[in-house]
């Protein structure tokens, strides 16, 4: 995970830069060899080296919330292949698992997990403690910058802005007001964890840049790559992706996949339930992001989408679409040509 610090401490030094901060002086104080990162020459930068970049950024800029601030103005860019995943996703809803699913193959510092809820959703992002236990302060400027940065990734892809239920923070915070701007959300609470929960409403919102094709060629080239964290990938990470590169065939059935990853349908459902999971609920999500995408591009008949995603009647299919959206899909089309339309 060196390449990781190295290529983040760029993207750190670069945001300090332009807050009137000395490269010069900050990695000196950190004891990291600027000419080594400007010129992108073999380096590995410890965890202690990284800690201390931070320690000393938070002091020359005065400001106790940077990694907030950070994570407010960092661009997808910074993830590489993941950001252009995330770019060409579907709908935030997908984008959000592809970041999930993909940033630990970046970084073994913390996690990103979300859980679907009834009205809701929760993104929770937990720190690797073997790892960070002894850099409290970095541990907080890392979360916070994660929280920040989920949350405006996907500004400039959407037709609306996404705006958090609430924000919630193992601690209580002294820049309440701060915290609300950048977090977009009025509730902030002190709990156990770093969360944000958002409205359902927002899961299904399609991303203007979708492109399905290159998004399933890029997926193809990142399990390709050999990610030393890879082996931790989750089982329903594994799934979706297994799914969505068969949608053509339409959705496998359970026993399909279960053979297909050499487990019996019985031990992969146990497996997804440990994961907070099922294979329905991940059937339905590909389901859902692929009707988005069908729709979304607008030369596919309905009774066509409807065959592709396994409905034998366009009755049956335009029920679970409402199901999923509130609205048919002949409506959410026409919405979707309208807001493609005013935003033109």
């Amino acid at each position: 995970m060196s390449d990781y610090l190295k290529n983040f401490s760029r993207y750190l030094i670069s945001y300090a830069a332009q807050k009137d901060i000395p490269s010069g002086k900050l990695t000196t104080l950190a004891g990291i060899d600027m000419a080594v990162l400007k010129e992108n020459k073999k380096a590995t930068i410890s965890l202690r080296q990284f800690n201390d970049l931070w320690q000393h950024a938070i002091h020359l800029s005065g400001d106790p919330l940077f990694g907030l601030h950070f994570g407010e103005t960092l661009q997808l860019a910074a993830l590489g292949i993941v950001g252009a995943v995330v770019r060409n996703s579907n709908t935030a809803g997908e984008a959000l698992q592809n970041c999930a699913s993909y940033i630990r193959l970046m970084t073994d510092l913390f996690d990103t997990r979300i859980r679907n809820k009834k009205h809701s959703f929760t993104v929770q992002f937990s720190p690797v403690k073997e790892k960070l236990h002894a850099y409290p302060v970095l541990t907080r400027q890392l979360m916070e910058l994660s929280m920040a940065f989920v949350l405006h990734e996907l500004d400039g892809l959407l037709f609306t802005k996404i705006h958090p239920l609430l924000a919630e923070l193992p601690y209580e915070n002294t820049n309440g007001k701060e915290y609300e701007r950048v977090l977009r959300c009025s509730r902030i609470t002190n709990g156990k964890n770093y969360i944000l929960e958002f409205d359902n409403a927002f899961w299904n919102e399609p991303i203007i840049s979708s492109n399905f094709e290159l998004q399933s060629f890029l997926l193809q080239k990142l399990s390709e790559l050999n990610y030393r964290m890879e082996p931790q990938e989750s089982l329903g990470s594994r799934i979706v992706g297994l799914l969505r590169s068969n949608t053509y065939l339409g959705i496998p059935t359970l026993q399909e996949v279960s053979a297909n990853l050499h487990m019996s349908p019985r031990s992969l459902q146990r497996k997804l339930q440990h994961e907070g999971s099922s294979y329905q609920q991940l059937a339905e999500s590909v389901r859902k992001s692929m009707a988005i995408h069908y729709l979304n591009q607008g030369k596919y008949p309905m009774k066509e989408i409807s065959y592709m995603l396994g409905y034998n009647e366009l009755s049956a299919f335009s029920r679970a679409f409402k199901k999923w959206t509130g609205q048919a899909p002949q409506s959410f089309r026409k919405s979707l040509a309208a807001s493609s339309a005013h935003s033109q």
